[in-house]
């Protein structure tokens, strides 16, 4: 089980469940934080987090659903686990179309729980990492210059200097300059490792 670093965020409001799952996760070495409902852990909430949440359909006030959709706005990267004894079809398939890596019943066994977890973990990790290249993309392309970033975006789309001198009504030189800058600013090898750090820091490239 990977464990070191990572938290499991509970979010119910039966004290029962919330004890019961945080005293298995802990018998495994695993950090546990507890939250009786979404406000209290909204309040507590930061980005950034490694780890998971584990979280309950129905509770008083905001329900699971809606704590969901209100970490999407806050770009929540941490993957979420629905454990609920009320779910059904539609109401499972709205939460994995939304992002929730798994949507489980109560009661839930010990082996089907941490397997979940351990999922959970595996997906923080590949988020975290996918997060620090947008990030690094970001910062790349900051440096440049409201034209230079014209240029680029029509460069990555495969179109040549003089096309793109065309389009934007500029010299063919003036376009070999932005082009030499683009490069040097945002440390790209060639125009398909411009076109990946354009795409990881979120860009349309497809238009």
């Amino acid at each position: 089980m990977i464990s070191q670093h990572f938290i499991v965020f509970i979010v119910d409001d039966e004290p029962a469940v919330r004890d019961s799952l945080a005293l298995l996760l802990k018998q495994e070495g695993i950090c546990v934080q507890t939250f009786e409902n979404a406000e209290t852990f909204l309040n507590a909430y930061q980005p950034g987090h490694k780890g998971c949440i584990i979280l309950d359909v129905r509770m008083p006030g905001i329900g699971g659903l809606q704590l969901q959709e209100k970490l999407l706005n806050c770009k929540n990267i941490m993957p979420i686990i629905f454990l609920t004894g009320h779910g059904d079809i539609p109401m499972s398939v709205r939460a994995i179309k939304a992002g929730a890596i798994d949507f489980l019943t109560k009661p839930i066994t010990r082996v089907k729980l941490l397997a979940s977890v351990q999922s959970a973990f595996l997906e923080s990790e590949k988020l975290i990492e996918a997060n620090k290249h947008n990030q690094d993309a970001l910062s790349r392309l900051a440096s440049l210059t409201k034209r230079e970033h014209e240029v680029m975006m029509i460069a990555i789309q495969g179109y040549h200097n003089k096309e793109i001198a065309s389009r934007l009504g500029i010299s063919f030189r003036t376009v070999e300059i932005h082009r030499s800058n683009i490069m040097h600013k945002t440390g790209a090898i060639n125009l398909l490792d411009l076109a990946r750090i354009a795409y990881e820091s979120g860009l349309n490239t497809s238009t």
